[in-house]
């Protein structure tokens, strides 16, 4: 991102960087304004951010940032007008990005890309000073924000970016600017946003090709097809199934009952064995991309066996929690064929007894969304569960005439949690984020 004149007052992106360095931080919510931060009045559908510049220059931000004229007073020197906001703070971050230089690690991908961002945090953090995404932040507004975290004593930067539409990762990494990549994998996700599983591989290969202008390296899962179609001119650092010339890591699942225990070794070295805290056979996959990155710079193997035996999932992702009538398996922070198929196949391998399972819906699939979730109840049925409940519009048109049980949102499914209580359950409770399935949790 080249240097760029935003700025209806012809202040520079320099200016306002030298600003910045004043400053402890930024932010962009007026709610969590002090002194030492520089508040960013952002627009969304519902506020717009101007309104909150001279509050935010009240509780002390020694500078804010705003694009509405109407609002702003020349003749305080705190106010930074610009033409737009988010440009100036994108702008900002990719400034600040090549000013310091920090080693960047960009993760993205439809599944895993936040647990194994996660994952990559703990394995580096065991050796290193580590900036990394915090929660979701892996968006237009949440990558500058982590990349403006960056400090001079970090020795390393893993950005994590999220993309639903074409272009958005092209932007994102245009504001990372990332010296390393890592795809998780490419599957049926957004398709409302971008049209075709084929619009999914062009977005996410956006880091590719942004690694490829830019003599970056690649961490690529050597049993991924899609993957090794889409990242051919990179330098490639592997990883794997046994069995495989040229890998740095190889790795696979020895049980899960219910969490997930795996081996792994080093080009031909001596095995490791990790019990982990996490369920699904398909997040090894993820633990040995975060264990490739790791020994890549340097990580002991010692460290990265316990980093990743150390970390425990949140934000109902992949979680297993008890309570007083059963056990659920949490996995509702988002949902999409590719994930949902592999939250079944991983359940039936579970040994558990009276399994039971709570699906939703699962969100902007388009044209394509009722043959994807016909695909889902067959593999129910394949997979021999009875004990269903399927919550939401998609779901009911798609298992008509079936035994499942059907309703049509959360509430429906809390009314019946409360007229007859479930007990003795091993529980599946997996859908995209806007059915919110995790309200039925207290009833469980």
């Amino acid at each position: 991102m080249r240097s760029k004149r935003y700025f209806c007052n012809s202040m520079t992106i320099e200016e306002i960087y030298s600003r910045f360095l004043e400053c402890r931080g930024v932010t962009t919510d007026s709610r969590k304004c002090r002194p030492g931060l520089m508040f960013f009045g952002l627009k969304g559908e519902r506020f717009d951010g101007n309104e909150f510049v001279r509050g935010a220059l009240e509780q002390g931000c020694p500078y804010a940032v705003m694009d509405n004229a109407d609002l702003y007073d020349d003749s305080d020197s705190r106010m930074i007008l610009v033409d737009s906001v988010l440009l100036t703070l994108q702008g900002l971050a990719a400034y600040h990005r090549r000013q310091l230089g920090t080693p960047v690690i960009g993760i993205t991908g439809t599944n895993g890309k936040t647990t194994t961002k996660e994952l990559t945090n703990a394995v580096m953090s065991s050796t290193y000073n580590v900036l990394c995404t915090q929660g979701n932040l892996n968006n237009s507004i949440g990558v500058p924000l982590t990349v403006l975290g960056l400090r001079p004593e970090h020795q390393y930067a893993i950005v994590e970016m999220g993309a639903s539409h074409p272009g958005d990762i092209k932007e994102l990494v245009e504001i990372s600017q990332p010296d390393f990549g890592l795809i998780t994998n490419v599957g049926k996700a957004h398709l409302l946003g971008f049209g075709s599983f084929e619009g999914v591989k062009r977005t996410k290969g956006e880091l590719y090709d942004w690694l490829r202008r830019h003599d970056g390296t690649a961490f690529v899962n050597r049993d991924n097809g899609h993957l090794q179609q889409m990242c051919t001119g990179l330098p490639l650092i592997e990883y794997g199934k046994p069995g495989q010339d040229g890998l740095l890591v190889e790795g696979e699942v020895l049980e899960c009952n219910p969490f997930v225990k795996f081996r792994w070794r080093k080009a031909q070295g001596e095995w490791h064995t990790v019990q982990t805290s996490l369920i699904g056979a398909y997040n090894v996959d993820n633990a040995l991309a975060a264990i490739t990155i790791g020994l890549h710079f340097g990580v002991s193997e010692e460290k990265a066996s316990a980093a990743v035996a150390g970390y425990v999932p949140q934000n109902n992702r992949s979680q297993l929690t008890r309570t007083e009538r059963n056990s659920l398996v949490v996995d509702a922070y988002n949902a999409n064929p590719t994930s949902m198929a592999a939250a079944i196949e991983n359940f039936s391998m579970m040994k558990a007894q009276d399994k039971m399972l709570i699906l939703g819906d699962m969100c902007e699939l388009g044209e394509v969304s009722q043959a994807e979730h016909r695909h889902i109840v067959v593999l129910l049925k394949e997979s021999g569960f009875t004990q269903v409940w399927l919550v939401g519009e998609e779901f009911a048109k798609a298992a008509q005439g079936s035994v499942f049980r059907l309703f049509p949102d959360v509430d429906a499914v809390n009314a019946a949690l409360t007229a007859g209580p479930v007990s003795g359950k091993t529980i599946l409770i997996k859908g995209s984020n806007s059915i919110g399935l995790t309200k039925t949790l207290t009833n469980l």
